[in-house]
């Protein structure tokens, strides 16, 4: 891993058999400094509206040194939702014929569409047809709600309160699939939705920490760059984004935002490497793989 969080930021990780969360100073004296923060509860936690930047801090200060680890889980495990701006750069909707929409529109990934750093995106061993890398800004919602109610209707200028941290998406989509949908009427979720087709993480710097504003996304395959825009270039902001969804699904602490992707999607076969990188977040690296015929027997 060659790039890493700007700010401390937080990740989970397995412990032998167990699941824990860490943390990285990335500006410790000496180089980056890994620490063990135990095994606790990513979703509680985010739902007390900790995990921000003093919080962590708090944290780290009475953890333990680690070695970086060498398997990462992905940062919150079974979202409630996984919701995913379509078309919120102008030039990617143009490389498909289109304009950029005059409000946001969204649609849903499943949860086992949720894959961690290094872990292998797998094709379908029937799917054919293409599939494509989508590089993306990630949000991770989180914000203490004593009844636990969620949040609906929220302004828009109310969207810091709901965002505990930032992170890397990348929205792998059957490209051919979701064409053949559309054209048929039928909605995108398959081809959006394939077990492992949304890698995230490794890690999530808290949303005090950095400024999402101008942010650069870089997407490669193999070394090769594919996809290379700014966060300023989004259609709708953040704000804009989750005062729209709000409307129409309460939000919550632990959902996953994916904040829609630039031009340049394209591609990817077994056998490839996809890497997405933003500036001060870290990088997410996927290897991608033909998923293993099964062994069917008649009944």
């Amino acid at each position: 891993m060659t790039a890493l969080p700007a700010a401390p930021a937080w990740f989970r990780f397995r412990c032998g058999a167990a699941v824990h969360v860490g943390a990285i100073d990335p500006t410790a004296p000496g180089g980056p400094r890994w620490l063990d923060l135990g095994p606790l509860d990513v979703h509680a936690l985010l739902r007390r509206g900790e995990l921000r930047l003093s919080d962590l801090r708090e944290r780290m200060a009475h953890a333990r040194s680690i070695a970086a680890p060498d398997q990462f889980e992905v940062p919150v495990p079974k979202p409630g939702k996984i919701l995913c701006l379509a078309k919120n750069y102008v030039a990617h909707a143009r490389e498909f014929g289109a304009e950029a929409p005059k409000e946001p529109i969204f649609f849903a990934k499943l949860p086992d569409t949720l894959t961690a750093h290094g872990a292998p995106v797998a094709i379908p061993y029937w799917l054919e047809t293409r599939v494509d890398h989508e590089a993306e800004l990630g949000l991770v919602l989180g914000f203490a709600d004593p009844n636990d109610g969620g949040k609906k209707h929220v302004p828009v200028e109310s969207w810091t309160q709901l965002v505990a941290g930032y992170t890397v998406l990348n929205d792998v989509t059957a490209r051919k699939l979701q064409g053949s949908d559309r054209d048929q009427k039928y909605p995108w979720l398959r081809s959006k939705s394939f077990d492992t087709f949304c890698p995230v993480g490794p890690f999530v710097v808290p949303a005090d920490a950095i400024d999402p504003s101008d942010l650069q996304i870089t997407m490669t395959v193999n070394g090769q760059v594919r996809q290379q825009a700014r966060t300023s270039q989004m259609v709708f902001g953040i704000g804009e984004a989750l005062a729209a969804m709000a409307r129409c699904t309460t939000l919550r602490p632990g959902d996953l935002i994916a904040m829609g992707t630039p031009e340049g999607v394209g591609p990817v076969v077994p056998g490839d490497r996809m890497t997405v990188t933003i500036e001060g977040l870290g990088e997410l690296t996927n290897p991608v793989v033909r998923e293993a015929a099964p062994a069917l027997r008649a009944n």
